[in-house]
């Protein structure tokens, strides 16, 4: 009997392992770097309640009284820079917006723009957001 030739086997083999394993090298990547920027924009959130309370919130707030006009962000880019600072790592920009409730305040912190560089993922991923409320 004739001995099979085995030459390009193992290269044959490399390729039918590694597509699926840079896949999931890359798809673990991209994941990761979506959670640490959703992580990155709920601290953001956090600090711009924070920093809203601070500056908007008054004895007449604390009776119960809306604070309607605390709608602004109190929060300067350098704050938000020392606060989040993965968020500015490709350019992009966070927003922080706070809008009145019936009984509390949300601030809202997104980053426009960011997009999962694996396809996979579809759109689900594309511009997050993270929320904090303020009761009053």
């Amino acid at each position: 009997m004739r001995k099979l030739d085995q030459r390009g086997a193992a290269a044959f083999e490399f390729c039918l392992v590694a597509v699926p394993l840079f896949t999931l090298i890359f798809a673990i990547f991209d994941f990761g770097r979506y959670t640490i920027t959703m992580q990155s924009l709920r601290i953001l959130a956090d600090a711009g309640a924070r920093a809203n309370m601070v500056t908007c919130y008054s004895p007449a707030v604390l009776a119960s009284n809306s604070p309607s006009t605390c709608t602004g962000d109190y929060l300067t880019t350098t704050q938000k820079q020392t606060v989040a600072p993965f968020l500015y790592g490709a350019g992009l920009t966070p927003t922080v917006t706070t809008t009145a409730g019936t009984s509390a305040l949300t601030v809202t912190a997104s980053l426009p723009g960011f997009s999962p560089l694996m396809p996979v993922w579809g759109t689900s991923l594309n511009s997050p957001t993270a929320s904090t409320q303020i009761p009053f």
